[in-house]
């Protein structure tokens, strides 16, 4: 082989590999729904020129509030919805133009998984096997080490129509593990499930990503869940990402500030001097104010508050560092949507 043709040679192999080192790739799109009827009918645009690219093997998380798009697009990549406009590719296929193919690349659970409600949790997850090409003696075998991975042994004989929504939800998942596909996309996935539940999730997702590389797609607006799970977030607002960085990336934004939350046991005491001046500036919600200040100032206004007459008025109270809900007010976005 002459040195041309080696150099050649090498720079295909690079290529390949940088290829295989990125899962998903997802370029300018636009989603645009119709609403109402008429001449009162609107066009709203669920996603407004998205782009992003995950990495093979990362957990890479779209944190918004409800309506945000973030739905919207996991369709799209799941060949589910068709994009107005756009690029989107899973390890190389273009999922637009063929979308079919994108059941053979991904296992995808979305918020309503319906279709298996009349199964047992047991039948439920070898059936999706075997939908997924395993034989029916693999079928039996995934089926097994799932049900003991998840702890549903003592619910694998009962209907999904017939268990708790965490149950349900955590069966589901079960269900999504069968047969599994280099991307697995998570929408909402521990939804209702209690902290064992969601401890067996996450620690089921490790294991599949150390083992065989698997990429997670997490659609999520639960801050907690967000910040400890994910290797990189995208921050979605009214179908733009906003943001994109690593957690902790995100949160240098607004290093060196803390948030102080007041709880008051009924109505905030605001004819007291002190209580005013903090109602000019705190984010309030029922009975909590949110005030987001530096360290020196936040533990002057606890002494404050501590120990003067808005004591008595006073639930609760704490201090801590910045999050990834701060970093997403920070950025100008809806506080009603993300869960603490």
């Amino acid at each position: 082989m002459s040195t041309v043709d080696t150099v050649a040679a090498g720079q295909r192999a690079a290529t390949a590999a940088a290829a295989t080192a990125v899962c998903c790739v997802v370029r300018d799109v636009v989603k645009t729904y119709r609403v109402g009827r008429g001449t009162k009918a609107t066009q709203v645009r669920a996603n407004d020129g998205v782009s992003l690219e995950i990495a093979r093997g990362e957990v890479f998380g779209l944190l918004g509030p409800n309506g945000a798009g973030k739905s919207t697009l996991v369709r799209q990549l799941t060949g589910l919805l068709r994009p107005d406009s756009g690029r989107i590719e899973i390890l190389g296929h273009d999922i637009v133009r063929h979308p079919d193919r994108a059941s053979r690349l991904l296992s995808y659970l979305g918020q309503e998984s319906t279709a298996l409600d009349e199964l047992t949790v047991h039948l439920a997850i070898e059936t999706t096997a075997r939908l997924r090409g395993l034989s029916a003696t693999a079928a039996r075998a995934t089926t097994a080490d799932v049900i003991d991975e998840l702890g549903l042994g003592p619910i694998a004989g009962r209907p999904l129509a017939k268990l708790s929504g965490g149950q349900r939800r955590l069966a589901c998942f079960g269900a999504a593990l069968a047969g599994m596909r280099p991307l697995l996309v998570l929408d909402e996935p521990t939804t209702g499930m209690d902290p064992v539940a969601r401890r067996a999730v996450w620690s089921a997702v490790d294991r599949r990503r150390s083992a065989d590389g698997t990429t997670v797609l997490l659609v999520t607006h639960n801050v907690i869940e967000a910040e400890t799970v994910l290797d990189r977030v995208a921050v979605v607002d009214e179908g733009r990402i906003i943001a994109c960085d690593t957690p902790g990336g995100l949160k240098a934004m607004v290093d060196g500030s803390v948030r102080l939350d007041l709880v008051w046991r009924d109505e905030a005491p605001t004819t007291l001097p002190l209580v005013a001046a903090l109602a000019t500036r705190a984010a309030v919600s029922g009975r909590r104010w949110t005030v987001r200040t530096d360290p020196g100032e936040a533990r002057e206004l606890v002494a404050q508050v501590t120990a003067g007459p808005a004591f008595a008025a006073l639930d609760d109270f704490s201090l801590s560092t910045p999050s990834l809900e701060d970093v997403y007010l920070l950025l100008g976005g809806r506080h009603e949507g993300l869960e603490k």
